[in-house]
């Protein structure tokens, strides 16, 4: 096979979450512990791992945490989901894709396995093992895993971390992971591993109680990111976060959404416990990494901005009710100040009810039909917002209701793209072909 060819049986042979939703999540490890044993059990020879895991902002705190290793001169393995343009982009080392040769090459051998196959792994499972197998063939000193689903039967959890990491809990995936926070806490909390450091993000009142609960039975140290002054300012400035008096000093970070305040405290108390084992960590690495996440390492779609002139165009994966009480208010405050369009399409199995609260009621509204097969017809979702208050164009693709949004909008406006991580994948595959 080529490369084309194995990225086709991988998306329509193997049971894929983005086009199949619950039907392709497979609870338990069982599967994925046979598939690496077949490859030798990769993750038993990492020489070091962190667990990310947590509602919102695993991307954005993994991809960091991974720039900053690899500015203080560690080989870096970075394992994410989902990707927005090409496969590659899930396995990293030092941000630089897996190669082309390499997935095909292994997902050939697993077609010559006939008792592999009668498994009938998941895709994000045999994704899961070709990136752990990868990262110690690439002899890697630390690999960033970012947790796929939940996290207690999520098959990345296989590995034996040196940290774990929890960003936050809000509700998302309820059907497959509870009706409330503290349920999806519990299944979260799953990463956590005996007297391994665990730092969480943020967590107030009950899911603060599930992670303490569960980190004294395993006697795992935990630090609660909320609980420190990490820094004493974050401040908007220009296209930059600045962060002052961190015990890296001042730093600059590139990642701009009111969500990443929230992460960056994350990212800090991580820090904090992994320079006792990384101890190049320093000032200058932390500072680089804060300020080149985006290069070093190939994050995408976190506040992304695609163009500032004539029309300012941005674009954020933010997809379920957690994000969007970042971007609600934020997309208010540029309604407010000046004209705003907003391109939104959304999966057929998120509750968008409570997200379309957060919607700005001054903005221009273009729905679009997400093209992967979970995508939620654009009729659909302009219905539920009409329901609201709100109404809106309604289009069968991004790229139509982009360029419609587009052609609306007069210099100094703002159209903002997103509602799903696979909208954003539209838009960015749409330009990419115009270019």
């Amino acid at each position: 096979m080529n490369y084309k060819e194995t990225l086709e049986f991988l998306y329509s042979q193997v049971p894929m979450f983005q086009n199949l939703g619950a039907g392709a999540y497979k609870p338990g490890l069982g599967t994925t512990l046979t598939l690496a044993a077949h490859w030798g059990n990769p993750h038993k020879s990492l020489r070091s791992a962190i667990h990310i895991g947590g509602t919102n902002g695993k991307g954005s705190t993994a991809h960091t945490l991974a720039a900053v290793l690899q500015s203080a001169g560690y080989k870096t393995g970075l394992y994410t989901s989902p990707h927005l343009l090409d496969f590659r982009e899930r396995i990293r080392v030092d941000g630089v894709p897996v190669s082309e040769e390499y997935v095909v090459s292994f997902v050939e051998e697993y077609l010559r396995q006939p008792d592999l196959q009668n498994l009938k792994p998941t895709f994000f499972e045999l994704t899961t093992v070709m990136a752990l197998r990868y990262f110690v063939d690439s002899d890697v000193d630390v690999a960033v895993i970012e947790v796929g689903l939940g996290g207690r039967l999520d098959c990345t959890n296989i590995i034996d971390p040196t940290l774990c990491v929890i960003t936050n809990i809000s509700l998302d995936h309820m059907a497959l992971l509870g009706a409330s926070e503290p349920e999806i806490a519990r299944e979260k909390a799953g990463i956590i591993k005996p007297g391994v450091p665990v730092v969480i993000g943020k967590a107030d009142s009950e899911v603060r109680e599930v992670f303490e609960s569960t980190a004294a039975k395993l006697g795992a140290p935990i630090v609660f990111a909320g609980d420190s002054p990490y820094f004493s300012s974050a401040l908007h400035s220009g296209d930059e976060m600045i962060y002052s008096d961190t015990a890296w000093g001042e730093l600059r970070g590139e990642l701009t959404g009111e969500c990443q305040i929230e992460n960056a405290a994350t990212i800090l108390a991580s820090l904090d416990i992994l320079r006792h084992k990384f101890s190049r960590i320093g000032s200058q690495a932390v500072s680089e990494g804060f300020s080149s996440v985006c290069s070093l390492t190939g994050l995408m779609g976190r506040w992304m901005k695609i163009k500032e002139t004539p029309v300012r165009v941005v674009c954020d994966t933010g997809h379920n009710i957690g994000g969007w009480r970042y971007l609600g208010p934020t997309l208010a405050s540029i309604a407010d100040s000046g004209r705003l369009s907003m391109v939104l399409g959304f999966v057929n199995d998120k509750d968008i009810s409570s997200i379309v609260d957060t919607f700005p009621r001054n903005a221009r509204y273009y729905f679009a039909s997400p093209s992967v097969k979970r995508g939620r017809p654009s009729e659909e979702t302009a219905a539920v917002a009409k329901l609201h208050g709100i109404d809106g164009c309604i289009f069968s693709s991004v790229s139509d209701a982009y360029n419609a949004a587009l052609a609306d909008a007069a210099c100094g406006d703002t159209v903002f793209v997103g509602g799903s991580t696979f909208v954003v994948s539209d838009l960015l595959s749409a330009l990419a072909q115009k270019s």
